[in-house]
């Protein structure tokens, strides 16, 4: 089995011509249909807003095509809030979630009137001192130990960084009505890439029933409810594929079970997806450039790990298709890989493929979400650039590569 490019070789080498390799390309028909089959997920919920995570992507031309679907904007840092107003996010369309964050990210947040999601409980005293207490304000959970899903480990809350402990929040929750808040939010989130249609409800079943008991001993109001990030995507050719309206039905089913005998009817459902939203709507198209034949076989490509880390520093899988190739038997064994001066530089292990010669244009797969994000200048490589491939076939670049100019910049001779 294999996955399918959105992309023939063809449209790759036309876009090649005017913007040579590497690039990165999007899929905007695939980005807006699935967009759309999120919001349909949790139309049952009439509060519910996707805050997409924007360090997944940060490119303005992807950002505005998600808030024309009527997402929101999920940032960490200055640069991001920076971001977001720039693309026209305002107000609650912005969830800033933080942590060990500087004072001056505090108050842009407030500022920009985006909900601030308080990582700990000693940013309550930071944030009145900068700035007051916001009327809406949020808390991020953490309930610490194993976090697991029908028996099976995804995650360890209890070694993160991020949250409050459930002391904390009933705490926090009481200091920060006193402060004058009115409507409080509660975040969470345990566990990255779940490839399981249980994880969503499973949580949702856990910040509800801690929703209802926050506000039945602290009288705050709880207005929503963020689900975070965590729905992930399979990056290997075959295997499960979450399917987003079984996710929603599920924690809609959870809703109903703990919030409304609560009374709690009017409770916003938030998420905050980055990878689910986007990374199967991005390619990696890199050239082959040269070969070598020692203990094993490799391919060099014209990409390095400065445009896609995540094989070198996760040892994670991206699909490769070799475009024009896509029904030829894969019949050679490569390692794929660019011209960094580390060994960790590879796109793929022991990888069988069709037979690859130089010129031929590789696709990898799935880097929609955390592919040039991630992207650095380590041996002075320049990044690559970014490629949005309209449904009529057209395409604009909305991203041009880095120059050594670029790379110069900030160098002080």
């Amino acid at each position: 089995m294999s996955k399918i490019p959105f992309i023939t070789k063809e449209k790759a080498e036309e876009i090649a011509s005017a913007f040579p390799t590497p690039y990165h390309v999007y899929d905007e028909k695939g980005i807006s249909e699935n967009a759309d089959r999120v919001s349909s997920a949790f139309s049952w919920n009439p509060g519910y807003r996707e805050y997409f995570a924007v360090k997944a992507m940060p490119t303005p031309a992807v950002l505005k095509l998600l808030k024309s679907h009527g997402c929101g904007a999920d940032c960490a840092s200055m640069a991001e809030l920076l971001l977001a107003e720039k693309c026209g996010f305002s107000g609650s369309e912005i969830m800033f979630s933080s942590n060990n964050t500087p004072d001056e990210e505090f108050v842009k947040a407030y500022d920009l009137g985006a909900i601030i999601n308080l990582d700990d409980i000693t940013h309550i005293d930071v944030l009145n001192r900068l700035c007051g207490i916001p009327e809406t304000i949020c808390c991020r959970y953490n309930p610490g130990g194993i976090y697991s899903v029908s028996n099976h480990i995804m995650d360890n809350p209890g070694d993160a960084k991020y949250g409050m402990t459930r002391p904390q929040i009933f705490e926090a929750f009481a200091r920060l009505k006193a402060l004058g808040a009115k409507k409080f939010g509660i975040h969470a989130f345990l566990a990255s890439n779940t490839l399981t249609d249980y994880y969503y409800p499973q949580l949702a079943e856990q910040l509800f029933t801690l929703a209802r008991d926050l506000q039945y001993e602290t009288g705050a109001q709880v207005a929503f409810i963020n689900l975070s990030g965590g729905v992930g995507v399979n990056y290997q050719p075959d295997g499960y594929v979450n399917d987003i309206l079984k996710i929603g039905e599920g924690v809609r089913q959870a809703y109903e079970k703990i919030l409304l005998p609560a009374g709690m009817t009017d409770v916003a459902v938030f998420t905050e997806m980055g990878r689910f939203m986007l990374a199967p709507y991005g390619h990696l198209i890199t050239r082959a450039i040269r070969e070598k034949h020692i203990y094993k076989e490799y391919i060099g490509v014209d990409a390095s790990a400065c445009d896609l880390m995540r094989p070198a520093i996760y040892g994670a899988y991206h699909h490769i298709t070799v475009l024009g190739k896509e029904d030829a038997v894969h019949d050679h064994v490569y390692d794929v890989a660019g011209s960094l001066c580390e060994n960790n530089d590879k796109f793929a292990i022991d990888r069988s493929l069709p037979e690859i010669e130089t010129g031929d244009l590789l696709c990898v797969h799935d880097t929609g979400a955390h592919g040039r994000a991630m992207g650095y200048n380590y041996n002075g490589k320049l990044r690559s650039g970014e490629v949005l491939l309209h449904p009529d076939g057209t395409f604009s670049v909305i991203r041009r590569r880095e120059t050594v100019d670029d790379y110069f910049a900030t160098i002080i001779w």
